[in-house]
């Protein structure tokens, strides 16, 4: 009778723990819980894209450094950036230095050429 009473308990907990799971497992598979898991996954992915960017923009930033120390590029903070008859215009991509013409009457507006080549 105790060998009975044993297996039944035995049975009695296994189907109750099995119907738990299968209980769980379904409930994950309700519309709501995916909308919550894509959510929560888009979120995810959102802050390892943010994480990567800024890994990127911290290499340009270092790179950028190392190839201007070894072109020369660095400039003295007390010295003025462009000397003479220089004048900087913003372009598409960079900042371009055009010399401005003397003997043209109107001194406020640079002598531009277009390369059509340049911005590409």
């Amino acid at each position: 009778m105790i060998r009975r009473a044993f297996w039944f308990t035995a049975g009695a907990a296994a189907g109750v723990w099995a119907t738990t799971k299968v209980n769980r497992q379904l409930k994950k598979l309700t519309p709501e819980s995916l909308a919550a898991q894509a959510a929560d996954k888009a979120v995810e992915a959102g802050h390892r894209l943010k994480e990567f960017a800024l890994d990127v923009k911290a290499g340009m930033t270092q790179r950028e450094e190392q190839l201007n120390d070894a072109l020369g590029l660095r400039q003295d903070p007390d010295e003025p950036a462009l000397t003479g008859n220089v004048t900087a215009l913003p372009g598409p991509r960079r900042t371009r230095a055009v010399a401005l013409d003397p003997h043209d009457q109107n001194t406020h507006r640079p002598n531009l050429s277009y390369n059509r080549n340049e911005d590409h």
